[in-house]
């Protein structure tokens, strides 16, 4: 059975209809289990102190804010290659989630880094990278409400997308790239030698899997949004067309 059959609307409708309360449930229990958990479970770190439990939310932000750009990213690339319309909403439905999580990731970064560092904000290559991120979000969605035609403001998204998947990329690896800078290294890493105490690790994967599972189901819920209006338009201009006959 071939995946791109799930690109009809159709099929995407009702696949997707099926799968949201599930969605949701695994969605409640995931975040909530992990945001309790750690906030209240979980002692306090012997040189952060409380504050440390901002990981919780600044961590599965952080990555949900790298990766559903890169999400967008390659439905753009499905709808630049194979022009299916579902890929080019599904990349437009992600950006205000994808914007969402980045705003909280800078703002809990500013929380947590001001204690730990004595300032809200640095030019640190990291967090210069994700601002920039941020204002890409800002302009990609400011393009799609700018250009009418629906396909020619897929193509030119499509285009931004990959400009800005550069510093998605580089909001990951900037402290691979440049030694200098205040923003510690990862938290959580196949490879490295040290993570993140053993105490705080598993309510963090709870976390981060409850913001995967979240990301998912509001992009879901989005675009199943966006299809309807596609449908909608698509009526009110058959409805036009029909009166302009009739008059």
């Amino acid at each position: 059975m071939s995946l791109w059959r799930y690109a009809n609307p159709v099929e995407f409708m009702r696949l997707s209809g099926r799968a949201m309360p599930a969605l949701w449930a695994l969605t409640a229990a995931c975040l909530g289990a992990g945001l309790v958990w750690g906030f209240f479970f979980t002692p306090d770190d012997y040189r952060q102190g409380a504050t440390v439990k901002i990981i919780y939310l600044h961590v599965p932000a952080a990555l949900m804010a790298i990766n559903a750009w890169i999400m967008m990213l390659v439905a753009s690339l499905i709808w630049a290659v194979r022009r299916h319309h579902v890929s080019a909403l599904a990349a437009r439905a992600a950006a205000p989630v994808g914007a969402t999580f980045t705003l909280v990731a800078l703002v809990t970064g500013a929380l947590w880094g001001q204690p730990m560092w004595g300032t809200w904000w640095a030019w640190d290559p990291r967090l210069t990278s994700f601002l920039i991120l941020f204002v890409f979000y800002l302009g990609y969605m400011a393009l799609w409400e700018a250009v009418e035609d629906p396909e020619k403001a897929a193509d030119l998204t499509a285009a931004l997308a990959l400009v800005g998947s550069v510093f998605a990329l580089l909001s990951r690896y900037a402290v691979l790239f440049w030694n200098q800078g205040l923003h510690q290294g990862a938290s959580l890493s196949l490879d490295a030698e040290e993570n993140v105490a053993d105490v705080f690790y598993l309510p963090l994967l709870l976390s981060m899997a409850g913001f995967v599972l979240l990301f998912v189901t509001l992009v879901l819920l989005r675009t199943r949004t966006e299809i309807r209006l596609r449908r909608l338009r698509a009526l009110e201009l058959r409805a036009g067309r029909l009166a302009e006959e009739v008059a």
